[in-house]
């Protein structure tokens, strides 16, 4: 018997990838389709499964984010300001000219510790006392500059401001970025 050259090999080789991947393809499309999705399941507020809850629009949070940093320009401070949801997510953060490095991270995570307690961060700092071990829970920082945002007394954003001189500063220019959603 006569040896096939190389290139006789390969082409005969590829002939029968292209035969089997058809086949395969052919097979595939002719297999039974599964049984069909079941129907959504709809709850409504009435079956007592839903909760609603209120967020801030982008346009609300960076109203509140920009009051924040003009109280502080204001006063000369060079802060960063951070405006996170219900949940803890960062909404709109603005680092202020001249603020710190270190200021960007410290404002959001003054923001998520208002909204998890719904309190000001310079109230929290206070529960230190009778439980210290609250430092140690993550992404939290207990040091003044955030203040809570509610809506029929629930939190439903924080605002956080570091970078001047003092907890006290921070977070009465946080409470500047609250009150301009009042408005």
């Amino acid at each position: 018997m006569k040896k096939l050259s190389v290139r006789t090999r390969v082409l005969t080789g590829a002939a029968l990838v292209a035969l089997g991947a058809g086949t395969f393809g052919a097979v595939s499309a002719s297999a039974s389709t599964p049984a069909a999705a079941p129907a959504a399941v709809t709850a409504d507020a009435a079956d007592g499964n839903l909760m609603q809850s209120t967020h801030l629009t982008i346009e609300a949070a960076t109203k509140a984010a920009r009051a924040t940093l003009d109280a502080a320009e204001k006063e000369n401070q060079r802060v960063s300001v951070a405006v996170v949801d219900r949940d803890g997510n960062t909404v709109v953060t603005l680092r202020g000219d001249g603020a710190g490095p270190q200021s960007y991270e410290s404002a959001v995570k003054k923001a998520y510790t208002a909204v998890s307690w719904n309190a000001p961060t310079s109230e929290l700092v206070k529960r230190l006392e009778n439980a210290p071990t609250l430092k140690d829970i993550p992404h939290t920082l207990f040091l003044g500059g955030g203040a809570p945002v509610t809506a029929k007394g629930a939190p439903i954003a924080g605002i956080g401001v570091a970078g001047a001189p003092s907890g006290d500063l921070d977070e009465k220019f946080a409470r500047a970025g609250v009150a301009a959603l009042a408005e």
